[in-house]
């Protein structure tokens, strides 16, 4: 007679990693909940933390489209295309009806982190990038703008700016 004994799989488990940040503190900082509620994925809590999840995704889209949007970034119409093909993956997955098991809640979390490190490190970081230098052009700007100019300050140079 031979035992079967069953062996449980480890949950597949990513923790957030400084090397994701893409420089946009709020960005980063929903990015690393949206770990978190991933991370939180177990068969005994999905419905809820799918709900939560969901909730957290939308509102995370929707402050990332805006910022996107209002700064004027140029491949924001792309940006949200990405967002809406992976809202129609996920309501495709949770929309079959099947039952949660083990394997589905890890097949979910596998998805679910693939997808969030992949658009981090690509498209996410574009913008981090971008977002960066549209600061600096702005630094600059502003700073050329603070500095005395005009026929005066040109004819009393720094001696004039300072006392003033």
């Amino acid at each position: 007679m031979t035992e079967v004994t069953e062996v449980k799989k480890a949950p597949y488990v990513i923790e957030w990693r400084e090397g994701f940040k893409i420089g946009v503190v709020q960005v980063d900082q929903e990015h690393r909940h949206l770990f978190t509620l991933v991370r939180a994925l177990n068969l005994e809590s999905v419905d809820q933390t799918v709900e939560e999840l969901l909730d957290y995704v939308v509102t995370h889209f929707s402050n990332e489209q805006d910022m996107m949007e209002k700064s004027g970034y140029p491949a924001f119409e792309q940006h949200l295309k990405l967002h809406e093909e992976f809202a129609g993956q996920v309501a495709d997955f949770l929309g079959s009806g099947a039952e949660w098991t083990e394997d589905r809640v890890q097949e979910l979390r596998r998805f679910l982190n693939k997808w969030l490190i992949g658009h981090i490190m690509t498209h996410d970081l574009r913008f981090g990038k971008w977002h960066a230098s549209q600061m600096a052009q702005t630094a600059i700007v502003q700073r050329a703008a603070a500095r005395p100019s005009g026929f005066f300050a040109r004819l009393f140079g720094k001696k004039h700016s300072e006392t003033a």
